[in-house]
């Protein structure tokens, strides 16, 4: 438990103290953001807001996980380097960031609110992508258990297996399944990033229900010798609760100066990076069709611009919303946008109460207990 709450600790002294000394130097470069004109005119006052605070949230992560990591080596001897789910972890999300950052990075160059093109963006997309599917498979500890699984999962693996079509086959299915929550979530955060602190506090939702569920998956191992009835078959679990712990420690620093009115925004770099890790989180954990209903309110913000796309096109021009992604659609029915985003905020927090409430119910189930 200690090294959860330094992971967290560390995260959000890197990001509280950080995220103001990165502004300063992002105002001297005169890195702002650039405000889409077809946005709610309201918006057009953040013109010039310093954008790429992602670095910090990714940096404050990153670092608090590796000095909890140092410090309980050091005091209570216990393992001193990354797994190997963490390294994977960490690979999709700083890959998945640094996208992003080459995004950010031509926007601001061109003074301009376009950056990497699609067929460029999804393309570094899925390269890191299959690297990381690919590689999720290797590195058996010592019970033969890989970081992922050809399972498809919900609270657990479930019975369908995609090696079921064969080995090569399986392989091919899970990589390009992996990709696709991959590129859902990274859109999914893309499109939720819109308002102050709307996606800083939704993803500190959802990393905190990570992070107890895989406290929950550690001491459930099912290790040789195991007297629970129902366990997981999940590696590095604990390194799992430090990474979710130190994303949350950040988020929460970041949150601090993202807040309405925003000094700094999370960027592209950010929000690629945050759904880097969220998809991890849920390959990693065996938890992947969870995922639907843990990050429901990216889930229904993604579904509003689907929606209002589709129908705009079979219907020759008309709208379901007033505009999406849907925070911009309460926007214009004259919602304040503080108000649109801590209603968001709850329903967030619904939709994880309803994935925990769903992972701890199936264990309660499978171990013949009463709900």
């Amino acid at each position: 438990m200690i090294p959860i709450l330094l992971a967290a600790a560390f995260g959000l002294l890197i990001s509280i103290f950080g995220t103001p000394m990165f502004t300063k130097y992002l105002v001297r470069q005169h890195y702002g953001q650039f405000i889409r004109e077809d946005g709610p005119t309201s918006h057009q006052v953040k013109r010039g807001t310093p954008t790429m605070g992602g670095v910090v949230i990714m940096a404050g992560a990153t670092g608090g996980f590796l000095l909890s990591m140092l410090l309980s080596a050091l005091l209570f001897g216990t393992q001193a380097m990354p797994s190997v789910s963490v390294c994977l972890l960490l690979f999709l999300m700083l890959g998945m960031a640094g996208v992003g950052f080459i995004d950010d990075y031509k926007k601001i160059a061109k003074k301009q609110s376009e950056g990497l093109t699609p067929k460029g963006k999804i393309f570094l997309q899925g390269l890191i992508g299959v690297i990381f599917g690919v590689l999720a498979l290797w590195f058996p500890n010592q019970y033969g258990w890989t970081p992922a699984s050809t399972h498809v999962s919900f609270t657990r693996d479930t019975a369908f297996d995609l090696a079921f079509f064969g080995p090569v086959i399986g392989v091919i299915l899970f990589v390009l399944w992996a990709n696709l929550i991959a590129t859902a979530t990274t859109n999914a955060v893309n499109l939720t990033d819109g308002l102050d602190g709307l996606a800083s506090g939704v993803a500190i939702m959802v990393f905190s229900g990570y992070m107890l569920m895989t406290m929950w998956q550690n001491k459930h191992l099912c290790l040789p010798g195991a007297t629970d009835g129902v366990c997981y078959e999940v590696r590095d679990s604990l390194q799992l609760s430090m990474m979710a712990a130190a994303l949350v420690g950040s988020l929460i620093g970041f949150l601090w100066w993202n807040t309405s009115p925003a000094s700094i925004f999370m960027g592209d770099t950010g929000s690629l990076g945050l759904g880097g890790a969220l998809a991890a989180f849920a390959i990693l954990t065996r938890t992947e069709l969870l995922l639907i209903i843990i990050a429901g309110l990216f889930v229904m913000i993604s579904a509003s611009v689907i929606l209002q796309v589709g129908y705009f096109k079979i219907s020759g021009g008309k709208r379901i919303f007033r505009m999406a992604p849907l925070q911009h659609h309460f926007e214009l029915l004259g919602w304040p946008e503080v108000k649109v985003v801590v209603r968001f905020w709850i329903i967030a927090g619904l939709f994880v109460l309803a994935a925990l409430g769903l992972f701890y119910g199936d264990w309660l189930i499978s171990e013949g207990g009463m709900l």
